[in-house]
């Protein structure tokens, strides 16, 4: 499938950070385009047109068709700067391409049939997505816009790592120290539930029978707690009693000091 969007020189006159920010507020979205046997040339694009292109997938791991003033050329979108919170365009990159020249390039993973899978079918399972797009190596000819993952297959804690993928004829994974990573695999979510204890001798009151349960359960005999309590209560009532009662004796003396 072709993707082709339009260019237009950008002038000397446009260049720095103040050239670049008179042109987002025309409209218009600053880029550079590299590669081949020609010099880096500045370019501007309809910001706009370039955001809707964006949100095309095929856009960002495709051959494109840059129309530029009377020629065209294919590139590739290599990077992309957008504003921290406008939706705007800030800078992009494209790079030319050599036909005869293999080229990197992530390439999106598309995954299919998941629903008939073993795994979900009937083990319950839920297929985790580790990967989303694989570095590939191949000539632009071969540049596949997806690759397809199909997951009709996958049992229950099994994987499906990068060696089992059917990549189109002429697109090689590109490996990062001989790893085969898993792309897609298979497992049963844990689900920890967390009891909050509440102490029943807190929700029952005292004599009744929710809080006798709850003092057999703690190892205490029905009534032991409210006796205890008593006789504690009762100590401690005589004790002030006794103190704020003054002897006959005390008295006396007293009054004998005070006549001296």
């Amino acid at each position: 499938m072709q993707h082709e969007f339009t260019a237009f020189p950008r002038g000397l006159e446009k260049g720095g950070r103040g050239g670049s920010r008179r042109l987002r507020r025309s409209g218009r979205a600053p880029g550079i385009v590299y590669g081949g046997t020609v010099d880096p040339q500045p370019i501007e694009l309809d910001q706009n047109a370039l955001m809707h292109a964006l949100e095309n997938e095929a856009f960002h791991a495709s051959i494109l068709t840059m129309k530029l003033g009377d020629a065209t050329q294919q590139v590739l979108l290599r990077a992309v700067q957008m504003h921290p919170f406008r939706k705007e365009v800030l800078h992009v990159d494209f790079q030319r391409i050599e036909a005869n020249r293999k080229i990197h390039m992530k390439v999106p993973l598309h995954f299919a049939n998941g629903e008939n899978s073993p795994a979900v079918k009937l083990a319950g399972a839920i297929i985790s997505h580790v990967l989303t797009e694989l570095d590939v190596s191949c000539l632009p000819k071969d540049l596949p816009e997806f690759i397809a993952v199909d997951l009709s297959e996958l049992a229950l804690n099994q994987s499906i790592h990068v060696a089992d993928l059917k990549l189109p004829v002429g697109v090689v994974p590109v490996s990062h120290g001989g790893l085969n990573p898993v792309v897609a695999t298979a497992v049963i979510p844990k689900i920890i539930v967390e009891v909050e204890e509440v102490p029943a001798e807190a929700e029952a009151e005292a004599g009744t029978p929710e809080a006798e349960a709850a003092a057999a359960a703690a190892g205490e005999k029905p009534g032991e707690k409210g006796a205890e309590g008593a006789g504690e209560k009762g100590g401690e009532k005589g004790a002030e009693k006794g103190s704020a009662k003054e002897k006959p004796s005390d008295r006396g003396s007293s009054k004998k000091e005070e006549k001296r």
